[in-house]
């Protein structure tokens, strides 16, 4: 296994007995404001430094949908539902961390009092979703018909309105990247890979034995987010042939009204190519599919110091149910209706 941050980034051989790679979601996590979020079977743990310094952790049962209906395991559904479940897991963790972090009183106390409610969080959800398919979909959608004369051509049309896609991501990724706070959290991210990383290479889960692992990930949520602009660009392109089967030409309007409802297939199947990736990145195919997500973390992950690995450690040990873990906040069990 690469150790080297700098240098090594695809070798990812797994060599703990207790995980494994075909089951994705077994471990991994999310960085918060100023703390990591860890994800277990049965559980999410989420670590954050309040501004005293301890450590606040927060402890949660959890049960997917896909744990309570095994029906649901089924390829591409399975990923789709898994995207939905993070995104709320996601805003959810976002808004506690925040709640901590500026909190100067006890983690309890600030969880207690100015913990989001369930319809706010539904409506954040919405808004977000709101937001990326009018960024990530709308616009280079508009882009690519305005100005390109290519409407009727679906494979170039989709490849164009995929470049923009690409570009706009990176745009702003990079663009947020230079920002002091989203600097922290994208050192927190990488804080987050090296202590997976540490626990799947069963290698002691200490500040100085997690810092040696690199900080790039097959697994991670940007791989995926990566993952799904290249997948869009093939199935859009199946879709639009498909269309003009039935209709004299392709307009905007139509693209939209197919394209938006695709989105949770597309997820489903980018969700199937990254497990498979991850399983396989050692193999020549899977360095192939993991070297564009590993390559976009240079933006996304940033090398954290000490104290924030400590944090993601935190998480981890709490998430893993450890003996050594942090004392933690037992809180209500979280149900995705």
């Amino acid at each position: 296994m690469g150790m080297n941050a700098k240098n090594k980034t695809t070798d990812w051989i797994p060599t703990n007995p207790n995980f494994d790679p075909s089951e994705p979601m077994q471990v991994g996590g999310q960085a918060v404001i100023e703390g990591v979020m860890m994800r277990a079977k049965g559980i999410i743990a989420t670590a954050v430094r309040r501004p005293d310094g301890k450590i606040v952790v927060k402890s949660e049962e959890f049960h997917s949908l896909l744990e309570r209906y095994p029906l649901l395991k089924i390829p591409v559904l399975r990923g789709a539902i898994g995207l939905i479940e993070m995104m709320y897991i996601g805003i959810k963790t976002l808004n506690y961390s925040a709640e901590v972090a500026m909190d100067e009183s006890t983690g309890e106390s600030a969880a207690s009092t100015k913990g989001s409610t369930t319809l706010s969080l539904a409506a954040t959800l919405g808004v977000a979703l709101l937001l990326g398919i009018g960024i990530f979909f709308f616009l280079p959608l508009f882009a690519a018909t305005q100005f390109f004369r290519i409407e009727q051509h679906p494979l170039e049309f989709n490849l164009v309105a995929g470049g923009i896609r690409i570009t706009i991501l990176l745009i702003y990724l990079y663009a947020i990247s230079l920002m002091k706070d989203v600097y922290r959290l994208f050192q927190y991210h990488g804080a987050e890979h090296k202590a997976v990383f540490t626990f799947e290479q069963n290698a002691p889960l200490t500040t100085s034995s997690a810092m040696r692992f690199t900080r790039f990930h097959p697994r991670c949520g940007t791989s995926f987010v990566l993952l799904v602009m290249f997948v869009s660009i093939f199935l859009f392109s199946l879709l639009d042939v498909g269309l003009l089967l039935f209709v004299d030409s392709l307009t905007l309007p139509l693209r939209l009204a197919t394209h938006i409802p695709c989105i949770p297939i597309v997820g489903g199947i980018s969700y199937e190519v990254l497990k498979f990736s991850a399983k396989h990145s050692t193999s020549p195919l899977g360095r192939i599919l993991v070297a564009p997500g590993l390559w976009l973390q240079k933006i996304t992950t940033k090398e954290p110091d000490e104290s924030q690995m400590e944090v993601s450690l935190a998480a981890i040990k709490a998430a893993l149910r450890m003996e050594d873990a942090p004392a933690v906040m037992q809180v209500s069990p979280v149900t995705i209706v």
